[in-house]
């Protein structure tokens, strides 16, 4: 190689610049870690001493220097103010034969610098001895400032180790945001301490289903309940262990709607005469609000206080999504406040609301960040758009002269499945591959005037249908490696095909550590499996009949251990058996599942039509090239209403026919909760 000829370094995401040489440097374990007089670098030296032990098994020592020289045979690292480039991210890394050296304007970016280095060290999978890096020169710098990923601990909980684990594999992939939303309808997480009930009471429910109110715990003679909590003092912890890392939290407190939890807990808090009265366990949109007494600003002031004192990042995201206003329109109380206060309707109330909230904000030296609805109500100049409805709130914001973060619905889902395998864990029911995501462009044509604004771009993972932890890691990697790589890198460096070129070397690393991963990233469009005439055809193998709102959702029960995941249209439960050849078939089984109707869709529910029973407890009705017609099997699902878990119905005789036919599979019903659903169906001969 010519020395100075760009090359393509083995590093996710890819550096600005890069630039061959000849020869390599071989880190054995006599070499040393050399580090200046100063804590800072000494930590970001002991940082990369554990990388590497970790996952190449050398142990190198970290000596501090004890004069300005910097030593051969050694890896030095040196902050210098007048390190080129005023980014103060960026870093370059200088490969020879003598030796490493990694120099930066700030700690920032001499930390990222370390990850690189990192990762030219775990480029060739080896896990012992000697590491060969190749001579070279990176020069590198983010595109955008904000690279980020949301985190749902509301609906599901996530220890706060877990929450440690996922701050280190962030800052490995040079992301350095986290959106933590910590309050939703479904449960209140941060320990506030002037107003305990909120996670006395509003960190736990009962989860949906029958399983689950069958559970009852002994100690109270009820339903066992479900949630969790972060203390003050695991938050400090967790807020301590980001700044090592790079990483700014940044904590989502819901106002003034999914405020259900909150309302919960303390009643005078809401808009109606009838709160409810427990933490629900329901996914979708409820229309519980905050109301806008002056005692409800105050209470959001205190809690917003010691948020503050937890947080000390610049940003407090106040959420503002999806407030519907049916209990302000309603409330005579509500009606009688905005006279007061000159509002004209309701959605200028919430205006009203988030500018207020804003103002407390700002007088404490911190700027509001909401959802793109924040926007119909009108806000100061100040206040931060994230646009999760497309692209178009960013716009209107960056348009208006509000800084935006881009972080849209579909593409930046991460609760979206993967791919279409079986063993894909819940999710929503659309497919956002690795190269969806990839190919994913933060600045359009329509912003690329308002480059300004904007901030960069964001990932989020909501949990409702993502139950443990290690689901939530298959779900977030190695997506967050592209989100990673479209936030650091320029446009120029980006190609789908290196980018995956560099992927093997990344999930090695993966492996090293010990990561969750999804192994349908590397299957090309999520491949469906391959299926005989007579195999088990799993839900995942169907298709719906329509796509109104398909869902990957988990069996209820059992309780403790594997659950089925049966892929559904929640508006129009009904399945097509494509291209079934019926020939030599003479029965069809299957295996079927109930689940909770647990969803919040408003008026939408009217929309689901029920097919009336032949017997009390209903059928699964099989019906050729339609679903319209005479059904050509029907089986009876009595011996399936006792249990909570998945039943095989016995196999009922089918009527033949010549060649390949789609077959149409619908339940009756009379109720719409439990719902049926299928987890497998195979033809017999």
């Amino acid at each position: 190689m010519m020395p100075g000829t760009s090359i393509v370094a083995d590093v996710i995401p890819a550096p600005a610049a890069a630039a061959g040489r000849a020869g390599v440097f071989v880190i054995r374990a006599s070499t040393h870690i050399s580090v200046p007089s100063d804590a800072q670098t000494a930590r970001i030296g002991r940082y990369l001493a554990s990388l590497l032990q970790r996952t190449r098994g050398v142990r190198l020592e970290v000596v501090e220097r004890v004069s300005s020289s910097e030593p051969d045979h050694a890896i030095v690292l040196r902050l210098d103010p007048h390190s080129s480039g005023s980014n103060p991210e960026s870093y370059e890394v200088d490969v020879t034969p003598q030796r490493i050296v990694l120099s930066a304007r700030e700690p920032r970016g001499l930390f990222y610098g370390t990850v690189t280095l990192w990762e030219l060290c775990t480029a060739d999978g080896g896990h012992s001895g000697a590491i060969n890096v190749p001579a070279m020169r990176i020069s590198d710098a983010p595109r955008f400032a904000w690279r980020g990923l949301m985190l749902d601990s509301a609906r599901h909980y996530q220890s706060p180790d877990f929450i440690l684990e996922l701050i280190d594999w962030m800052a490995l992939h040079k992301l350095n945001v986290l959106h933590w939303h910590l309050t939703d309808d479904q449960g209140w997480r941060l320990e506030i301490q002037k107003y305990p009930r909120l996670t006395a009471v509003g960190a736990w429910r009962v989860p949906a289903g029958t399983a689950a109110a069958a559970d009852i715990d002994p100690s109270t003679g009820r339903a066992r309940l479900y949630g969790g909590l972060y203390s003050q003092d695991a938050v400090r912890r967790i807020v301590a262990h980001a700044a090592d890392r790079n990483v700014t939290i940044v904590p989502e407190i819901e106002m003034p709607g999914h405020a259900t939890a909150a309302i919960v807990a303390y009643p005078q808090l809401g808009s109606t005469d009838h709160p409810p009265p427990s933490v629900p366990a329901d996914w979708g949109i409820y229309t519980n609000l905050y109301n806008v007494e002056e005692t409800t600003f105050a209470f959001l002031e205190d809690v917003l206080d010691e948020v503050m004192a937890l947080f000390p990042g610049e940003y407090i995201h106040v959420g503002g999504d999806e407030a519907v206003k049916d209990q302000w329109v309603a409330s005579a109380r509500v009606q009688a406040r905005m006279r007061e206060l000159g509002v004209p309707n309701d959605q200028a109330l919430q205006g009203y609301f988030t500018r207020r909230i804003e103002k407390y904000l700002n007088a404490h030296g911190r700027r509001l960040i909401g959802w793109d609805e924040i926007l119909e109500g009108g806000i100061a100049a100040g206040a931060t758009v994230m646009s999760w409805r497309g692209t178009n709130g960013a716009i209107s914001a960056a348009s208006a002269g509000h800084d935006t973060v881009l972080s849209p619905w579909p593409t930046l889902y991460f609760d979206n499945r993967q791919g279409g395998g079986p063993a894909e864990p819940p999710g929503r029911g659309r497919i956002v591959s690795l190269e969806d995501v990839y190919r994913f462009d933060p600045l359009p044509e329509a912003l690329a005037s308002q480059r300004q604004h904007v901030l960069g771009l964001q990932a989020n993972v909501w949990t409702e249908h993502i139950r443990t932890e290690d689901r939530v890691a298959y779900m977030t990697f190695p997506r967050a490696a592209a989100v990673a790589e479209i936030g650091w890198s320029a446009p120029e460096r980006r190609q789908w095909r290196g980018f995956l070129q560099r992927l093997p070397a990344e999930l090695a690393r993966y492996q090293a550590l010990g990561m969750r991963y999804s192994d349908e990233a590397l299957r090309p469009d999520g491949a469906a499996r391959r299926l005989g005439p007579f195999d088990r055809h799993m839900s995942q193998d169907l298709k719906t009949c329509t796509d109104k709102l398909v869902l990957s959702l988990e069996d209820d029960a059992p309780l403790r251990g594997e659950r089925a995941i049966f892929l559904i249209d929640i508006m129009n439960p009904c399945w097509i058996f494509e291209s079934a050849d019926l020939s030599q078939a003479r029965s069809l089984q299957a295996a079927v599942g109930q689940v909770p109707f647990n969803f919040q869709i408003g008026r939408d529910i009217e929309a689901i039509k029920l097919n009336p029973p032949r017997t009390p407890d209903g059928e699964l009705e099989v019906r050729m090239d339609g679903c319209e017609g005479e059904p050509i099997a029907v089986l009876p699902l009595a011996s399936a209403v006792s249990n909570d878990a998945v039943t095989v119905l016995p196999a009922a005789q089918i009527r033949q026919a010549p060649g390949r036919h789609d077959l149409c599979l619908r339940f009756t019903q009379r109720t719409l909760d439990p719902m049926w659903a299928i987890d497998w169906v195979k033809l017999l001969e």
